[in-house]
C-alpha cells in the first residue's frame, strides 16, 4: 500500500548516464542516488536510512496501490514502472538520465528525468520528493516559482522543473493525474524550452543512443538479454569524464546479515576494472576500454617509481579516508555506513598485472583511436619493474585482508602476467633485448611460484606461499594463461578447490576465518569462475546447469550483487556488482552455442 514502509531489498533497477545514477525500487522510488557523481553525497539514501524510508527518496505514491511491475525499454537503461490501484486506475512512470550526442559533445548532465503517464482510470498520485544531504544529516531547504522548486543541498542546489502542480509537489498532497506530467531534476538553472516536448526529445535521443550502442556489441547466440543488460549496467559504472570504473554504485550493503562487512565500493579498483574492460572488450565495447586506458595513463603518470595502489577515486584521487555516516542507520538498520575505503593504504601486488594486461592491447589493436607507442611502453616498463620487485613480497591479497599479510599466489601470478605481457609488447615493438629481459623475469617468477605455492603433500597450489589453504582465485590460473586447462597441477588444484569451497551451486572465495570470522555467504564471481573451470575441463553440461541456476538468482532487472546466501538464495553485498556482471558476460560467451547454428 502507498506510504507503507517496506523492508529494503536489492530488487532495484539502475538508471544513469555515466555521470550520475539512481537505483529505483519496485514501487518507482529513487532509493539511492549520489550527486554530482557516483562517489558524491547521496541525496537519495533511503536504501540505507533504516526505518526512515520516507526521507532521502523520490517516489510517486498511487492511492490504493495494489501492484507494480517494471521493465526496461529494449536495449536501454530507460525504466518503465506501472503502478496499479485497487479501483483499476494505473500510471506508468518512465525514468532515465539523459545521454546523447549534441553540439559536438556528449550531453550527460547531473540530472534525472521522470515522466508520469495515466494509463487507466482516474489515478490519484502523491509526489514525495525529499532529498537529504550531508549523508542523511539534513533535509533540503526549498524555494519555488510557478513551474520549479529549488532544493538547497549543502553547497549544491538542484532545481526541479515540472508541468505538474508545484504546490501539490511541495505539500506532498495527492491529486488526480489527467494528463502526462514531466519532471526534470537537474542543475540550478532555468529549463529552456517547453518541458513536455524537450523531455520527450531527451527520451527519444537517449533511447536512440543506447540502442545504437548495443547494436555494436558482439553478443552470444544464447542469453542475449542477460548479456546486454549486464553490458549496459557495466557501462553505467564508468565515470565517463575520467574513464574510471567503479566496483559498484553503492556503499555499505553488508556481505551478510549483521556481519559489519560493509564497504564503500564507489571507487575504481584496478582489479575490478581490469575484469570489467576484459568482459566488455570481448563484446567489442571499445569505447569503455579506450576511456579506461586514458584513466590508467593518468594513474601511471602520477605513480612514483611504478608504485600503484589498489584503488583510486573516479577523479584519480589517491587518499580515500574511511569514516562513518552517523546519520544513516544502514541497510535494514545494519550499520555502519562507511564513506571512503581504507584499502587504498593496502599493498595489493596483483594490481601490476591488471595495469599491464589491458594496456597491452593498445599496442596491438588497430581499431583504437589512440594506439600505444614507445613512450607508453617506457612508462609501462616501470610498472613491470614494480611487479618484479614485489612478486615474492607479502601483501593483503585480492580479498583485502586488513590484519594479516602473506605472499599470495594470485598476486604472484599477476606479477608473472605483467612480465609475460611486457615481453609480448616488446616483440610487437621489435625490441629483442627487452623481449628476452621480460621473458627471463617471467620465467624467474614462475620458478618461484612453483617452488613455493605448490604443495606436494596437499597435491595442489596453495592460496599463499606460507600455507596450503585454498581460495577460489586459484581457478584464474588458466584465464591468465599461467596454466593450460589440462595441466595436471591445475586439475588437482581444481579438484581441491571444488571439494573445499563449493557449497551446492555456489562457491566461497575462501573458507578460512578472516578479520571478521568465517565467511557466511558465497562470492558470486567465484561461482562464475567455477562455471568457467567446469567448462574448460570438459564438464560443459554441468557448467550450463550451474550458469542457469545462477541466472535464476538475478533481480528482476537481470542483475546481481556481490554475495549470495547459499542456503536461502538471498542477495547481499553492494549492488550492482561489476564482478558479478562480468561473470554473466564471460560465462554466456563461453557456454553459448555458436551463431553458425542458425546460419
Amino acid at each position: 500500500m502507498a506510504g507503507t514502509v517496506t523492508q529494503s531489498s536489492l530488487e532495484l533497477s539502475p538508471i544513469g548516464n555515466c555521470q550520475v545514477s539512481a537505483l529505483v525500487d519496485e514501487r518507482a522510488g529513487f532509493v539511492w542516488g549520489c550527486v554530482p557523481r557516483v562517489d558524491g553525497d547521496p541525496v537519495f539514501c533511503s536504501l540505507l536510512n533504516g526505518d526512515r524510508q520516507d526521507q532521502g527518496v523520490w517516489r510517486f505514491e498511487l492511492e490504493g496501490q495494489v501492484s507494480s511491475s517494471q521493465h526496461y525499454k529494449r536495449n536501454t537503461p530507460i525504466l518503465v514502472t506501472r503502478l496499479e490501484a485497487e479501483d483499476g486506475s494505473a500510471v506508468e512512470i518512465t525514468d532515465f538520465a539523459p545521454r546523447y550526442e549534441g553540439s559536438g559533445r556528449m550531453y550527460r548532465p547531473v540530472a534525472f528525468t521522470r515522466i508520469v503517464r495515466p494509463v487507466a482510470g482516474a489515478p490519484r498520485l502523491r509526489v514525495r520528493l525529499a532529498p537529504l544531504h550531508g549523508y542523511g544529516s539534513a533535509e533540503a531547504t526549498t524555494t519555488n516559482g510557478t513551474n520549479h522548486v529549488r532544493y538547497r543541498l549543502g553547497d549544491q542546489t538542484m532545481r526541479l522543473s515540472t508541468d505538474a502542480p508545484v504546490g501539490y509537489v511541495l505539500e506532498g498532497r495527492s491529486y488526480r493525474v489527467e494528463a502526462d506530467q514531466h519532471f526534470f531534476l537537474g542543475p540550478d538553472e532555468p529549463f529552456v524550452g517547453n518541458i513536455r516536448s524537450e523531455i520527450r526529445r531527451m527520451e527519444a535521443n537517449t533511447r536512440k543512443y543506447w540502442q545504437h550502442w548495443v547494436r555494436g556489441l558482439h553478443i552470444p547466440l544464447e542469453w542475449q538479454e542477460e548479456t546486454i543488460r549486464a553490458a549496459i549496467t557495466l557501462k553505467l559504472c564508468q565515470h565517463e569524464e575520467t574513464g574510471a570504473i567503479v566496483a559498484a554504485l553503492t556503499t555499505s550493503i553488508p556481505e551478510a546479515a549483521g556481519s559489519e562487512r560493509n564497504w564503500d565500493y564507489r571507487y575504481c579498483w584496478i582489479r575490478d576494472s581490469y575484469y570489467t574492460v576484459q568482459a566488455l572488450n570481448r563484446l567489442g565495447a571499445l569505447d569503455v576500454l579506450e576511456k579506461y586506458l586514458a584513466y590508467l595513463r593518468n594513474i601511471i603518470d602520477q605513480a612514483r617509481g611504478g608504485q600503484i595502489q589498489p584503488l583510486y577515486s573516479v577523479m584519480g584521487e589517491a587518499e580515500l579516508h574511511e569514516s562513518f555516516a552517523e546519520n544513516l542507520a544502514g541497510y535494514r538498520g545494519m550499520g555502519p555506513v562507511r564513506v571512503g575505503n581504507a584499502a587504498y593504504k593496502q599493498v595489493q601486488f596483483d594490481c601490476y598485472g591488471q595495469i599491464v594486461m589491458p594496456t597491452a592491447q593498445a599496442f596491438f589493436d588497430t581499431r583504437l583511436l589512440r594506439m600505444a607507442d614507445e613512450t607508453d611502453f617506457a612508462h609501462l616498463e616501470e610498472v613491470g619493474e614494480a611487479a618484479w620487485a614485489k612478486h615474492d613480497k607479502p601483501d593483503a591479497g585480492l580479498w583485502e585482508f586488513r590484519t594479516r599479510q602473506e605472499v599470495h599466489t594470485y598476486s604472484a601470478v599477476m606479477c608473472w602476467a605483467a612480465c609475460d605481457r611486457l615481453a609480448n609488447v616488446a616483440a610487437r615493438l621489435g625490441k629483442g633485448d627487452r623481449v628476452r629481459y621480460w621473458k627471463d623475469r617471467a620465467e624467474a617468477i614462475r620458478a618461484k611460484i612453483e617452488e613455493n605455492a605448490w604443495s606436494e603433500e596437499g597435491g595442489h597450489y596453495g592460496a599463499s606461499f606460507e600455507s596450503d589453504y585454498l581460495d577460489a582465485s586459484l581457478l584464474q590460473m588458466v584465464e591468465l594463461r599461467y596454466l593450460a586447462p589440462d595441466d595436471e597441477r591445475f586439475l588437482k588444484t581444481f579438484e581441491a578447490v571444488e571439494r573445499d569451497l563449493r557449497r551446492g551451486d555456489h562457491m566461497l572465495r575462501y573458507a578460512a576465518e578472516d578479520d571478521f570470522g568465517a565467511p557466511e555467504t558465497a562470492f558470486n564471481v567465484c561461482t562464475f569462475w567455477l562455471i568457467e573451470a567446469l567448462h574448460l575441463t570438459g564438464r560443459s553440461g554441468e557448467a550450463r546447469d550451474l550458469f542457469c541456476a545462477m541466472l535464476s538468482h538475478t533481480t528482476r532487472s537481470g542483475l546481481l550483487s556481490e554475495d549470495l546466501d547459499y542456503e536461502t538464495g538471498e542477495l547481499w553485498g553492494n549492488f550492482p556488482q561489476t564482478y558479478s556482471l562480468v561473470g554473466i558476460i564471460n560465462s554466456a560467451g563461453l557456454l553459448s552455442k555458436p551463431w553458425s547454428d542458425v546460419r
